[in-house]
């Protein structure tokens, strides 16, 4: 398969690949994050877990929520170039604790989107990044998502609980596979967690026995302020 030059989606070094390794080295330098909600840590302990304790067993994040990673998440999901993901994948893979993370999982599970939301988007991206990550081990009809919820961005902790309560479900013709596994949770952003820890506790009720949530970026402006 012929492979046409591409331009860096960061500096625009051309030719290069979509993330040139000049600027992964500059923009994605790993940073000590607490091991079960993957903000960077400024204390001996996480004020975030303390405050909303994680019912994720760990989580990984690749890079913060901030320039430029904010910028190709948005080209990546909103601007319809999943073929971003790759790239963007492979920068989750060689982020500390993933390579393991995934080899011990027996499940990969993406967060799903409502069918509004699929049908506006085109796809999920948190199946792209999965399906590039670990694509044996990645099940895209095992969490379920009920009824569309609204857009939560710039929602405070407390309206995107309550958008996500019950919001989802394990599909019955997939709770044998999930019982007694370990699964790694998997998402492109990840703000107040208020969404991954609802997928996580449903999917600790189907009987999963450890859950990594693994998310390209963290947001960090939380620990200061919820």
């Amino acid at each position: 398969m012929l492979k046409l030059p591409s331009v860096c989606h960061i500096c625009h070094r051309w030719p290069s690949q979509p993330l040139c390794a000049p600027c992964v080295e500059r923009f994605a330098q790993p940073t000590l994050r607490c091991p079960t909600c993957a903000l960077t840590l400024t204390h001996a302990s996480c004020r975030n877990c303390a405050q909303h304790p994680s019912p994720l067993d760990a989580c990984v994040a690749a890079v913060s929520y901030t320039f430029p990673w904010a910028g190709c998440i948005a080209r990546f999901k909103f601007q319809a170039d999943p073929s971003l993901a790759y790239a963007l994948a492979h920068l989750m893979r060689h982020a500390p604790w993933v390579e393991p993370a995934l080899d011990e999982a027996t499940l990969v599970v993406p967060m799903p989107l409502s069918h509004s939301r699929l049908r506006e988007r085109g796809f999920n991206q948190a199946l792209e990044l999965a399906r590039h990550l670990a694509p044996h081990k990645t099940n895209a009809h095992t969490l379920l998502r009920r009824g569309d919820s609204a857009h939560q961005v710039g929602a405070p902790r407390h309206e995107r609980l309550e958008h996500v309560r019950d919001a989802f479900w394990v599909s019955p013709d997939r709770v044998s596979a999930v019982r007694s596994q370990r699964v790694v949770l998997v998402d492109d952003v990840m703000t107040t967690g208020a969404s991954m820890y609802e997928a996580a506790r449903v999917l600790k009720a189907a009987g999963a026995v450890h859950i990594t949530g693994l998310v390209l970026a963290r947001t960090e402006e939380r620990e200061a302020h919820h």
